[in-house]
């Protein structure tokens, strides 16, 4: 049970980092469009992915000597620097929401949010690559506990900021939330980032 709240956190902490794909949902519920479709598309999306690179990773993990997994051990703790990086630069930008309001199919909002989806390189660095290198270690079923508390993150906050987005929306513009949203994640990747050395060094 314990690896599924870690799934839970370390799925949350990813993806509550702004980006084109969270402004997305956000503007979809501030305009009322096809809400439940972009949640549905964008959680079921990461279920996909996160279970493809925790198995990915598992299938390969039986090839794996100890050289490649330390490779693979500092390329996650290089991506996780870079992702504290990218958090602490963040404080220099601005969130936009356009909130004006248009008749559109749900075919068009499908292939948008599959766009917003599937042609951020971001997502695979998440779901695929962080979330399955760094459960590759762990026993079978604790991979899947993991996967399942991702998931449900992914689940819980695509539904939250689409359906709640209105009464986010004045919070979500507001940099000194984001500054509070992201030191929470910068100290939880931080403690990630020592979790992975010592377990190198064990």
């Amino acid at each position: 049970m314990s690896y599924l709240f870690l799934g839970f956190f370390t799925g949350l902490s990813l993806i509550l980092a702004i980006g084109a794909q969270n402004i997305f949902v956000i503007e979809q519920g501030l305009k009322k469009q096809h809400i439940f479709l972009v949640c549905l598309v964008c959680s079921t999306s990461d279920l996909i992915l996160i279970f493809v690179g925790i198995f990915l990773f598992h299938y390969f993990n039986q090839y794996f000597n100890q050289n490649i997994e330390l490779i693979l051990n500092i390329l996650l703790i290089t991506f996780l620097i870079y992702f504290i990086y990218k958090k602490i630069n963040f404080y220099n930008t601005e969130i936009n929401f356009q909130k004006e309001i248009k008749d559109i199919s749900k075919l068009n909002i499908f292939l948008r949010t599959l766009g917003f989806t599937y042609l951020n390189p971001h997502v695979y660095s998440d779901t695929v690559f962080f979330l399955g290198n760094f459960s590759k270690n762990f026993l079978v079923k604790d991979k899947i506990f993991f996967g399942i508390g991702a998931s449900i993150a992914s689940l819980i906050f695509f539904f939250l900021i689409g359906y709640l987005s209105k009464f986010l929306s004045k919070f979500a513009q507001s940099k000194k939330i984001w500054k509070i949203i992201n030191i929470f994640i910068i100290i939880f990747m931080g403690f990630l980032i020592l979790y992975i050395f010592f377990d190198i060094l064990n």
